[in-house]
């Protein structure tokens, strides 16, 4: 356990791991979104092609998917703080290369691409030890508020993130890498200084048991299934963000100012929410709270389809941010609570490719229904999706709509 002045405290300040966990959160994830929007500037200043900015997420997407179950296997069966800690190390080794070469104009798109593909697999290879590391930083009943306080940051990230690099970008790519290479800097830093106790895992070879043993122990799990199938199938259907350009131009009659108002209300209302739920404790009917979340989310949808006026319709994407904050934190712990730290890494292997896949699936089936039937029908069918799925998942698991409790007691490995 974490160093604190009282193991039972409920302020997440006294837990000192936590805390350089979540600047070493914050920090990379500010530095990742910003890496994110100078690489597709470099990139299109180079070559001046819109096809290569896709080039820029396919070599992101293949390594989260590809190596997401060895990256599990590896969370079980190493120590995860030193796994995070190579990754993060050759993630930084990989920018400090892109500032130099930018600086020294020594770079073109093969070599972007090249040191893209390498940050990218480090990441997916220290993402489930990331993970799975948070449970043991906190103690159980604490675990929901210190995922909503990551999110936060995330969340601020995602918000202002870009915004930095692209204004750092104006004196240089070089400029804007070196300032990307030293958030990495930092959250290396605190990653090395938090103390992180795991016990000593049974090794085992890597095998096609071992590599699917999350996919059964979800299967085997009805709560476990229940939330991360919810999720699955909730995302894929509301897609809705993905269309927010149409409704921009189309039906809200606004320009690139409104579309960016839009586009950052999501946000804004996760925030504030991440934020509350960072300093609330949930005690009691976490399971309907999860499922009235989600419902909220479809209805927000629902109301932003239909709506003429920005204003209604940024309120409704901020309503949908707040919801489906609230429903992440909820899902997020009951899933790590739910599951043994010996299989915490594939379990959260398995979890991130139902997210990357139902997230970027999403968006394709919102934009794919919107050709067929329009923006405003898509929207909302997707709106409806959303609850019908609620009432489905209501019904076929009724003990995770009874739960009353994020910790489960009969957790055993």
């Amino acid at each position: 356990m974490p160093p604190a002045s009282s193991a039972d405290s409920d302020s997440l300040l006294q837990h000192r791991s936590f805390v350089a966990f979540w600047i070493a959160r914050a920090a990379s994830s500010f530095g990742f979104q910003m890496l994110s929007i100078v690489v597709s500037w470099q990139i299109y200043s180079i070559t001046g092609r819109a096809f290569d900015l896709g080039l820029i997420g396919l070599v992101q997407f293949f390594p989260s998917v590809a190596l997401a179950l060895v990256a599990g296997h590896v969370a079980d069966q190493f120590d995860r703080r030193r796994v995070v800690l190579l990754g993060q190390i050759v993630e930084w080794l990989a920018i400090g290369a892109l500032a130099w070469l930018s600086i020294t104009h020594h770079v073109n798109e093969v070599i972007v691409l090249g040191l893209i593909f390498i940050i990218s697999t480090a990441k997916a290879m220290e993402a489930p030890s990331l993970q799975s590391m948070l449970p043991a930083l906190v103690p159980p009943h604490l675990l929901a508020r210190a995922m909503a306080a990551n999110s936060v940051s995330g969340q601020a990230a995602a918000m202002v993130g870009p915004a930095l690099g692209g204004f750092l970008y104006v004196a240089g790519a070089g400029v804007a890498y070196s300032v990307c290479a030293v958030l990495y800097l930092l959250s290396i830093l605190m990653v090395s200084r938090l103390r992180y106790e795991q016990a000593p895992p049974r090794r085992v070879p890597a095998t096609f048991k071992t590599l699917f043993a999350g996919i059964s122990f979800i299967r085997n799990r009805p709560d476990v299934l229940g939330v991360i199938s919810l999720d699955l199938f909730a995302v894929l259907l509301g897609g809705a963000t993905a269309l927010l350009p149409i409704f921009a131009h189309d039906i809200l009659h606004t320009g690139p100012w409104g579309l960016g108002l839009l586009r950052g209300a999501p946000a804004v209302g996760g925030l504030i929410v991440g934020f509350w739920l960072s300093h609330r404790a949930l005690k009691r009917n976490v399971g309907m709270t999860m499922f009235t979340a989600v419902a909220g989310f479809g209805v927000a949808t629902l109301v932003f389809a239909f709506s003429t006026s920005l204003w209604l319709s940024m309120l409704a994407l901020f309503a949908l941010g707040g919801f489906d904050m609230i429903s992440m934190v909820i899902r997020g712990a009951l899933v790590q609570l739910d599951t043994p730290d010996d299989m915490r890494g594939r379990v959260s292997a398995v979890n991130s490719i139902f997210i990357n896949t139902s997230n970027q699936l999403g968006e394709f089936e919102s934009g794919l229904l919107a050709a067929w039937v329009g923006a405003v029908p898509a929207a909302a069918i997707g709106g409806v999706g959303t609850l019908i799925v609620v009432g489905l998942w209501m019904t076929w698991f009724p003990a995770l709509r009874k739960r009353q409790k994020l910790e489960n007691d009969t957790v055993t490995p």
